[in-house]
């Protein structure tokens, strides 16, 4: 029997026990009032899929039929934190990249990954200013490149100079968090800065710089990923299973009409798109693909980047990613 098919197995019993009640408070944290659970997911803000079913209450209505609510909780942003609040039962559900998750899996196994999101192409590289010399990844050499340690941003830099062939010790990286990389890159201390759509789309839009090779460029293997505490989804299977299926669906949609899923309640403010940054962010979500089932060309890709992450010694030896995969589909069965 396989490690997800004893998990599953596992939570029939725990999720009998636990949505029967009517009030109470789980072993994992989970609080369930009148048979209903609430699970704690990062809140969206202006943009996507579950912005759109948090406004809407498409999400609220889906997870009512399985005994469920959202509580949002802080925000979205980069995994490593939200990983953290996964381990300290402060989240129950959170997005990130395979990267930070492989980072934060090999610190401490609190979590486990249900559903996957194919490599963005468009969103993530290696930005330059309009006005640099750099114009390929062989002149990095003897630069200062700007990234986050253990996560899409080590990785994006390491895969463009492996996969052109200059040495990573040629190039000094320089780890700070992202929000403080921008300022560090306009002031001209760093020379570049890999990273993600979170936040290329503004640089692209509004500070004179550019993709110097952006993921699809580099042969990039890092999947968005969702990741569920390990107790939550023991005990509460039929949540999982409901979330993904809304947010597969939605995610479907999203792609089809991406002019739907910006600035879903506000228009105008720090997080509001306009313009040049609205026109990238629609080429950005028409590009994506929704959450999907972990399937073993998945695990395939997976198992590739902890090899990766392991050979250029961003993690401290092998690390095997498939125990810690949760079958999305198993938990219909549940």
């Amino acid at each position: 029997m396989t490690v997800t098919r004893v998990l599953a197995l596992a939570a029939a019993v725990a999720l009998t026990a636990v949505v029967s009640a009517c009030s109470s408070t789980g072993s994992d944290g989970a609080t369930s009032t009148a048979g209903t659970v609430t699970v704690r997911i990062p809140d969206p803000g202006n943009s996507g899929a579950l912005a759109l079913g948090k406004k809407d209450g498409s999400l609220d209505a889906a997870l009512a039929k399985v005994g469920a609510k959202v509580q949002w909780t802080g925000s979205a942003g980069p995994f490593a934190p939200a990983a953290q609040e996964l381990d300290n039962n402060e989240l129950d559900l959170a997005e990130g990249s395979i990267t930070s998750a492989i980072a934060a899996l090999a610190q401490k196994a609190g979590f486990g990954l249900f559903a996957a999101v194919a490599p963005d192409a468009v969103g993530e590289g290696i930005l330059v200013k309009d006005s640099s010399a750099i114009k390929s990844v062989a002149d990095l050499a003897g630069k200062k490149v700007v990234v986050w340690h253990g996560g899409s941003s080590e990785y994006l830099l390491l895969r463009a100079l492996a996969r052109n062939n200059v040495p990573a010790d040629a190039v000094t990286r320089v780890y700070l968090q992202p929000g403080q990389s921008a300022a560090v890159l306009h002031s001209g201390q760093v020379d570049a800065w890999a990273t993600w759509a979170t936040y290329s789309v503004s640089e692209r839009a509004n500070a004179g710089e550019h993709f110097l090779v952006n993921g699809g460029d580099i042969g990039s293997q890092n999947y968005a990923v969702w990741a569920v505490r390990n107790e939550f989804v023991q005990q509460h299977p039929a949540v999982v299973k409901a979330f993904y299926d809304y947010l597969h669906q939605a995610e479907q949609q999203q792609a089809a009409h991406p002019e739907n899923y910006l600035n879903v309640f506000h228009t105008s403010g720090p997080d509001a798109f306009e313009g040049r940054q609205r026109d990238l962010e629609i080429e950005f979500l028409r590009a994506g693909r929704p959450a999907s089932a972990i399937t073993a060309v998945d695990k395939a890709a997976f198992a590739e980047v902890a090899k990766f992450f392991a050979d250029q010694k961003v993690l401290d030896g092998a690390f095997d990613v498939e125990p810690h995969l949760v079958d999305v589909g198993a938990l219909a069965d549940r």
